[in-house]
């Protein structure tokens, strides 16, 4: 992939490898543009993210991995930040970055992404569980706060599918996000997931094309050897579909790339 945003780091206390050995493989794979955006901090769920106090230090470390390997790949800072109403901590907002992933992992206190609590699923509508996402995604878009929309259809990672058109349940978020100027991320992780397949699906990529939405590219690597992993599979998918450039950011400006 010749962009690839969204890569994590061990400080997000569930990521293995350093940070030097993710840039290897992203220039093996010959990535142009390599994203670290880390889970940002935020008070619940503190056992899968970064500490307040560590912002410093994980910029720092990207910042210098950004000057050791500047000859090979551009790397770009980022944060992943959970939408959750009322606990977005808005310091890691005023920070200074290329860009922010904004991503639903929670609906309520739940983590429907969590095996440990997949068992929730059999304790409520299927159908209600993805209006509730992709309500949840519609607020994110209207926040007005992120540049990329991360893995859009997480919710289908255990392979529990909406017995209604998913293309009728996106409507709404996908054109807050087109209101929103918001990009769209290509996320390659749903391949190492029982789901097996890229978030999102064909059928809402096909909803992003026809609404002209950019796209954008992610490992989501929480090792070194994911990055990479599927993008090529990934682009195909992207280029069947129509799509024949990708969005790339820095200091918050997008610019685009073909590929």
């Amino acid at each position: 992939m010749i962009v690839d945003l969204h890569n994590h780091t061990p400080l997000c206390k569930h990521a293995v490898g350093n940070i030097d050995e993710y840039i290897l493989n992203a220039i093996k794979a010959k990535t142009k543009f390599f994203g670290i955006s880390d889970h940002a901090p935020m008070n619940y769920d503190t056992a899968y993210r970064m500490d307040l106090n560590e912002m410093d230090k994980y910029e720092k470390m990207v910042r210098e991995a950004g000057q050791k390997f500047k000859n090979e790949c551009e790397i770009l800072l980022g944060y992943e930040v959970d939408y959750l109403e009322n606990f977005m901590d808005e310091r890691v907002f005023r920070r200074k970055v290329d860009y922010f992933i904004g991503s639903v992992h929670f609906l309520g206190g739940w983590g429907f992404d969590n095996p440990e609590f997949i068992g929730e699923y059999e304790n409520r509508d299927i159908d209600d569980i993805w209006r509730e996402y992709f309500r949840c995604i519609y607020e994110l878009a209207k926040c007005a706060k992120f540049d990329i929309v991360g893995h859009l259809d997480l919710l289908k990672i255990f392979k529990f599918l909406p017995k209604t058109d998913i293309r009728i349940l996106a409507t709404d978020a996908l054109k807050a996000i087109k209101k929103a100027n918001l990009a769209v991320e290509i996320n390659t992780a749903g391949f190492r997931k029982p789901v097996c397949e890229q978030y999102p699906s064909r059928a809402l990529l096909e909803m992003i094309y026809e609404l002209d939405i950019p796209i954008t590219f992610g490992s989501d690597a929480h090792a070194p050897g994911q990055v990479g992993q599927n993008g090529e599979i990934c682009e195909q998918i992207a280029r069947q579909i129509g799509f024949t450039k990708v969005v790339c950011f820095k200091n918050r400006d997008r610019f685009f790339l073909e590929f």
